[in-house]
């Protein structure tokens, strides 16, 4: 067995540059639980390759991260460094000097600015808010006072975003323990916490105002911290105003954040039934005595189904892989009373006697994602290990212990997260679904070419408006197989190109005879001059091979000739994920290659390509931006 004290081991060893390569550390890293070993491990690990400890045909995805902070903070980058690295990340950190959060937000050449991090985490404390000697008594003055640093703090992210294309990252702030104290009488203290929300609320209100800004509930999330937040002495002698304890706990949840906006986040729960959906074996049991529903332990099991069925609600497929007999399995999830989710919620449903992670290989090709977008939920440790050397691209959650827990395991945060939730997420099981039907309908035709006429294809192109905006950036950041360039176009740089006029954002929309498929591609097109560049485009595994991108290809080829352009360019990073890219300048000239970026032209001088004959193409007007 793997002990924490065995990782740090290796950690020291890979320091030496001579030293062989741990391919099995990037996945050992999970076993280190305490703050201390984190921070060891990051700090080791912050000047080593990353693949020197990354297993063959798995990469880790680089992200430029700052942390700018009221207070001193630089301890928090060796921890955050590790828990990064365990989101599947290669950061490369900058931390700002001791109090320079304002100033580096606020300053168009400040070493931040010049870094241009694709995610900023600002870090405040109570200390920054509140007037230094504040009376207990007077707590209008208070709030006027927190009011106004606010909104200095509000100023300065706000000019920060319009500069720069990344993402800002603050947090509600816990209020001290000693702050609170000041005030002696419950009623004062009462009304120094509905202050102090306010002040909160603020906070998390700044995306409404400031689409680029996201906000974490830190002072929620240290509900449930075993420790306190703050460390008197080390905030009076060197203004730490975090204990490490609240510095992992923050790091954590910032990590899960960079892993969403780097298109980590999975997209795929794959279950077990027996002693994890529900308690007992139901080949045993029968379908009468499962435990499920009513009285301990039946409602843990019916908690972490009420769980998986509000990740589906929000765009998390969901699929069982259980060795169990089919017809069995149909008829209960059917038919069983107590049961929250049923065959609908599934967007595949695989029971027998095969090895799981053979059946786990199928479940993801029929669906057409990545390995690296499934966790696998489990009760078994024998199955998980096995998913877990066969298979080191999938996240494997082992349910053991109490079932209390079980919900508790799905829902951590490095596994399922959204920068925002749209019409598409809600919709997604039922579209996956109709994939079935599609293939079913295939199977009748003898050619591709039958099939497809016999789909009834509309492609439904729009500029990017209020209602399409927080999809395309979604599709931009989640999109693996199907795109340019691997480097997404961020939610500022897409509102920006959306409104410029020398820029043009698209979105498409798919559907058939089977029904809607959505938003599911988008396309960022530089648009001034004689010479228009697609600076990306992204397109959804859902909808591959029908011909959707050289439908839109064409449409955009055709709005740069009407505007008098005569060359439609396009700058291709390959790699091993974005292949299938290579279909949408097929008919382009191939030109140079600089750092692993082929241009390609268009001559629109020259036939046009043409919309494929089995597809309808419709434009539709855009609300405003």
């Amino acid at each position: 067995m793997t002990t924490e004290n065995d990782v740090l081991a290796r950690v020291r060893a890979l320091r030496d540059p001579a030293a062989p390569a741990d391919p099995d550390l990037l996945a050992d890293l999970a076993t280190l639980s305490t703050p201390k070993a984190l921070r060891e491990a990051g700090r080791g690990l912050a000047a080593v390759a990353p693949v020197r400890f990354t297993p063959d045909g798995r990469t880790v995805r680089p992200l430029r991260v700052a942390v700018a902070a009221t207070f001193t903070a630089e301890n928090i980058a060796p921890i955050l460094h590790a828990e990064l690295l365990r989101a599947g990340i290669a950061p490369q950190l900058h931390v700002c000097g001791f109090d320079q959060l304002l100033v580096e937000l606020s300053d168009p050449g400040s070493d931040l600015a010049a870094f241009a991090p694709d995610v900023t985490l600002c870090l405040l404390h109570d200390g920054a808010l509140l007037p230094r000697d504040w009376d207990p008594t007077d707590l209008t003055t208070l709030t006027d006072a927190t009011g106004h640093r606010l909104d200095m703090i509000e100023h300065a992210v706000a000019g920060f975003t319009q500069r720069t294309t990344g993402t800002v990252v603050l947090h509600t702030v816990p209020l001290a323990r000693n702050q609170q104290r000041r005030v002696i009488s419950y009623g004062g203290r009462a009304a120094l916490g509905r202050a102090w929300r306010a002040v909160n609320q603020h906070l998390l209100d700044l995306p409404t105002r400031h689409p680029a800004v996201h906000v974490l509930d830190f002072e929620a999330l240290l509900a449930d911290h075993p420790g306190p937040v703050r460390d008197d002495r080390l905030y009076r002698f060197a203004s730490m105003a975090w204990t490490i304890g609240a510095e992992a706990a923050y790091a954590r949840e910032a990590a899960a954040f960079c892993r969403v906006t780097a298109g980590l986040s999975a997209k795929l729960a794959i279950v077990d039934l027996d002693n994890t959906l529900w308690g007992g074996v139901l080949g045993d049991d029968g379908p009468e005595g499962i435990q499920v529903g009513g009285a301990y332990p039946g409602n843990c099991y019916t908690d972490l189904q009420q769980s998986l069925q509000a990740l589906r609600r929000q765009g998390v497929l969901l699929a069982v892989c259980s060795k169990n007999e089919q017809a069995n399995v149909d008829a209960v999830l059917a038919a069983h009373p107590e049961l929250t989710l049923r065959p609908d919620d599934f967007v595949a449903t695989v029971a027998n006697w095969g090895r799981k992670d053979h059946n786990i290989r199928q479940i993801v090709q029929t669906l057409n994602i990545g390995l690296d977008s499934v966790v696998f939920v489990d009760d078994s440790s024998f199955e998980c290990e096995l998913v877990a050397r066969e298979i080191p691209e999938v996240r494997v959650v082992r349910l053991s212990g109490d079932p209390a827990g079980h919900a508790a395991a799905v829902l951590e945060p490095q596994f399922f997260g959204a920068l925002a939730t749209t019409a598409t997420d809600r919709e997604r099981t039922g579209m996956y679904r109709a994939r079935a039907d599609r293939e079913q309908f295939a199977a009748s035709f003898v050619s591709t070419g039958d099939y497809l006429a016999g789909l009834g294809l509309t492609v439904t192109v729009t500029p990017a408006d209020e209602y399409t905006l927080p999809r395309i950036v979604q599709l931009a950041a989640r999109t693996n197989q199907f795109n340019l360039h691997p480097r997404a176009h961020g939610e500022p740089r897409t509102r920006e190109m959306a409104a410029s006029a020398d820029h043009l954002v698209l979105g498409f929309e798919v559907a058939d005879r089977f029904g809607r498929e959505g938003l599911v591609g988008a396309a960022w097109v530089a648009t001034a001059g004689d010479r228009w560049t697609i600076e990306n485009f992204v397109l959804s595994c859902r909808v591959f091979s029908r011909g959707v991108e050289q439908a839109v290809l064409a449409h955009l080829a055709a709005l740069a000739r009407g505007a008098a352009a005569d060359t439609l360019a396009a700058d291709y990073r390959r790699g091993d994920r974005n292949k299938a890219a290579a279909s949408l300048v097929e008919t382009f000239t191939e030109g140079a290659d600089t750092d692993g970026v082929t241009a390609y032209t268009l001559d629109l001088s020259a036939a046009v390509p043409a919309v494929p004959a089995w597809i309808t193409l419709e434009w539709k007007e855009p609300a405003h931006v």
